[in-house]
């Protein structure tokens, strides 16, 4: 990659991305958090925010599993194709079009997801984000998701958030970490375009 191309920002097509992934299970790191839960108690509605929700791909298992999910993208078409989804409940749906650096959240959440969603945060914007998902867990709430390396291949566009390990252990220390697993290797993105993947896969409990 030249040096013209690290200066240029990262622009993904969502549309393409949404088609590749479309029928896909939920994470691994959803379903590790999940199963950290006790069952529902009858009439027990635990409170869960799916951060670039997308489609649905992980908000509709939350959905099956009783809770309440507030969905939020930054995309109009991803919103749309969640509302179009004929195999969810929508009275536990609600559902938010707006994008990092104007998030705001609900108080006293049982689980924050956010999937591979949270690198395309602006640098600038991070720390805010990462306050705001912090305070709005509930003590022995969880949080599961994705954090990028400083060794991906996208760590040179500035307007994505990357990390090194010490930097996500340090953003982890209000949490007790359930599941940590690092990948660091070459491979292939959804639609089929190279990289190198450096990825922190998280659960974590807040303390």
């Amino acid at each position: 990659m030249n040096d013209q191309q690290e200066n240029q920002a990262f622009e993904r097509n969502w549309s393409a991305y949404y088609q590749a992934v479309e029928g896909r299970p939920p994470r691994e790191t959803l379903m590790t958090a999940l199963a950290r839960f006790d069952s529902l108690l009858a009439n027990d509605r635990r409170l869960a925010v799916d951060l670039g929700c997308g489609d649905g791909r992980d908000t509709v298992e939350i959905l099956k599993r009783g809770w309440r999910v507030l969905g939020i993208d930054g995309e109009e078409e991803a919103i749309a194709r969640l509302q179009n989804r004929p195999d969810i409940d929508h009275n536990l749906l609600d559902t938010l079009v707006m994008r990092f650096e104007n998030l705001a959240l609900p108080e006293s959440v049982d689980l924050i997801n956010a999937s591979f969603c949270l690198p395309f945060c602006p640098p600038e914007h991070f720390s805010s984000l990462w306050h705001k998902i912090v305070t709005a867990l509930k003590t022995g709430g969880r949080f599961c998701g994705q954090l990028f390396g400083d060794r991906d291949s996208w760590a040179v566009y500035p307007n994505m958030s990357h990390h090194t390990r010490t930097e996500v252990e340090k953003l982890l220390q209000p949490f007790t970490v359930e599941f940590f697993q690092e990948e660091d290797h070459p491979g292939t993105t959804a639609i089929g375009e190279q990289k190198h993947w450096h990825i922190f896969h998280i659960v974590a409990c807040k303390q």
